[in-house]
């Protein structure tokens, strides 16, 4: 095997894990007969377009409904209205998609079925700010979020209870109609109350959590914000609540699964498999630094050896360049691997997004620092600076997939070949 093998095989075991998750092949087997009565399609997230599109390739018409996808994310339907919007920072194009919805489902008589297609980037999406919070005010406090290396978990906490759709609220406002969520999981655990903010499941968390929450990370609130947190009448739907007596939802697709058809796809060739985790989470310096002390404590392999894991991982963002956690936690981990011969690794993002910019993640083999070197790009500085995009696209060594229109979140592999 040449040097220039190992990176066509982790991007094909890449590709293998994005098209196990992909819309077309999960959702027409996990849809229910066609109901008699009206169907409602509402939903909102990176995948949401192309789930509607499967729907409709499954069930024909009559069909309608809303959905909302991130710029550059749509698909073609013939029935179902399909929106484009902002993310991650929300948009008025998002909170009008957000209140059309409601709309939708307030319309709803006891007969009607609203079929609810999430993924990941639906928080965003559908930006319904509780009065007084404006727009603007939503955008500060989602930049602040991000920007402070804050989990999913708390960022969402955070979005469910100052919002008119999320934390039960749209399933609330169907209610006596039938609500099905069929949800593709970017969230470590698959929990569904986390994903796009359950917009149609109870919500565990509380005002207090979210008030602490901002507390941590040290986030200062406009007087509005504060106004609806310290309103018990603007508490998110709760478990029991009545209103939700008619809402089921189902994740049908998530990072085990696509970890599951790397490694199928690594069997096939016939390599040796270790799996890290499929929802790690934590700071992508962190992250590397343990998988490459994992990778330097193991036996020099026979055959090829492979290291998979899935997950969330985040960056608490000081510098002004630009990236995204799959690319710092590359740069991180060449820097911990300094050169270790035989050694690939990629990681990308599962919907083609990086961060903010278009470029899905990137990869390294143990030529990568010197080679930087050799071009004057300071693997230190650029960590610091947060400026891992530049890095990897100096050195030619950027993912580029385009959008995905799956999104299960993070995809690692660091494959390990028998020396020379």
């Amino acid at each position: 095997m040449n040097r220039n093998e190992p990176p066509q095989i982790l991007r094909r075991l890449f590709d293998a894990a994005v098209a196990a998750c992909h819309p077309s092949r999960v959702v027409p087997k996990v849809l229910p007969e066609r109901p008699k009565g009206r169907v409602v399609v509402l939903g909102a997230g990176k995948a949401s377009a192309a789930m509607a599109a499967a729907v409709e390739d499954a069930w024909g018409a009559p069909l309608e409904g809303l959905i909302v996808t991130r710029y550059g994310h749509g698909a073609p339907t013939r029935h179902i209205e399909v929106v484009e919007a902002g993310h991650p920072l929300p948009d008025a194009a998002g909170a009008q998609a957000a209140q059309r919805a409601l709309a939708f489902a307030e319309a709803l008589t006891p007969s009607d079925l609203a079929l609810v297609l999430l993924s990941g980037g639906g928080s965003a999406l559908w930006s319904a700010p509780i009065a007084p919070v404006s727009l603007a005010e939503k955008q500060s406090l989602t930049r602040a979020l991000v920007l402070s290396g804050a989990s999913i978990g708390e960022i969402n906490c955070v979005r469910k209870h100052l919002s008119a759709i999320k934390g039960g609220r749209l399933a609330a406002a169907a209610y006596p109609a039938r609500v099905l969520t069929l949800a593709i999981s970017d969230v470590p655990g698959d929990d569904v109350s986390v994903l796009a903010s359950g917009p149609t499941v109870a919500d565990p968390t509380t005002q207090n959590d979210a008030k602490r929450i901002l507390s941590r990370y040290d986030i200062a609130t406009p007087w509005s914000i504060a106004s609806v947190l310290n309103s018990t009448a603007h508490e998110s739907m709760k478990l029991g609540d009545p209103r939700l007596a008619t809402s089921e939802a189902r994740i049908i697709a998530r990072a085990a699964d696509a970890v599951a058809a790397a490694s199928d796809e690594a069997h096939r060739l016939g390599f040796e498999i270790r799996i890290l985790g499929v929802d790690i989470e934590g700071d992508a310096r962190h992250v590397a630094q343990s998988h490459a002390e994992i990778v330097r404590s193991a036996a020099p392999p026979t055959k090829p050896l492979l290291f998979l894991s899935g997950g969330e991982l985040t960056v608490a963002v000081k510098g002004t360049g630009r990236g995204g956690p799959n690319r710092q936690y590359l740069l991180a981990l060449a820097q911990a691997l300094d050169g270790m011969p035989n050694v690939w690794a990629l990681a990308c993002d599962t919907d083609g997004i990086d961060g903010s910019d278009d470029v899905a993640g990137a990869w390294i083999d143990s030529s990568t620092l010197a080679r930087a070197h050799a071009l004057g790009l300071d693997a230190v500085a650029a960590e610091h600076d947060n400026d891992a995009g530049t890095f990897f696209d100096k050195l030619d060594q950027a993912v580029v997939t385009g959008p995905t229109r799956t999104n299960v979140n993070d995809f690692r592999a660091i494959l390990m070949m028998p020396g020379d």
